[in-house]
């Protein structure tokens, strides 16, 4: 990797947390993984990464987090949980903030694809879930920061793929391998090409 030799990891134990973790150790990075419990960091990386416990709506703890740092993967989720929520978006909050005091400048985000569509198009069960990620999606775009918003559509535990399409502004597939997208979030942080824009992923048929 260029630039990137420190970075940490919100949300590192999820679905595709943790494999955005696994890939950052692969890729040989200081890693730093905040998490709501260290019991789900996976046995074989607990001594490869450094454990940073914490909670993402205590802006104390992720400003602690995020110092000394050269990027930032947000990977927040509420696993099946999809009932109204803004612990996303105040997370999102608590580390833009921690980026612009300690001067950090990159970070990736991991979103949703529905972000693409109109909200009425957006199936009712995942209404609540996506008016926090728009609330995210707002905030990353207006922080001034190299961010990379990457706008998955549905994540698959299928392995990952020789090759994954990236488009702009669009959804280019309708489903995408959760090692791709961790790996993306990982690799896109040292891919200026990236920064300020809103990423489509897909696993390509």
């Amino acid at each position: 990797m260029g630039n990137m030799k420190k970075i940490v990891i919100f949300g590192a134990t999820g679905m595709t947390g943790s494999c955005s973790l696994e890939h950052a150790v692969k890729a040989g990075l200081k890693t730093r993984a905040f998490v709501r419990d260290e019991n789900k960091v996976p046995e074989h990386l607990k001594d490869k990464v450094e454990i940073f416990v914490g909670d993402v709506t205590n802006a104390e703890q992720v400003s602690h987090a995020v110092s000394d740092m050269d990027g930032v993967v947000v990977v927040l989720g509420t696993r099946n949980d999809l009932k109204p929520t803004t612990v996303l978006s105040d997370g999102m909050k608590n580390i833009i903030s921690a980026m612009k005091k300690h001067n950090v400048q990159i970070v990736s985000v991991c979103l949703s694809a529905f972000l693409f569509r109109e909200p009425e198009k957006v199936p009712v069960i995942f209404k609540d879930l996506n008016a926090d990620h728009q609330r995210m999606f707002d905030l990353v775009k207006a922080c001034g920061l190299n961010w990379i918003a990457c706008l998955p559509p549905h994540i698959t535990e299928l392995p990952a793929s020789p090759k994954y399409t990236i488009e702009y502004d669009k959804s280019p597939g309708p489903a995408i391998s959760k090692h791709d997208l961790g790996e993306f979030l990982i690799k896109s942080l040292d891919q200026p090409e990236h920064y300020q824009k809103v990423c489509g992923i897909a696993t390509c048929s």
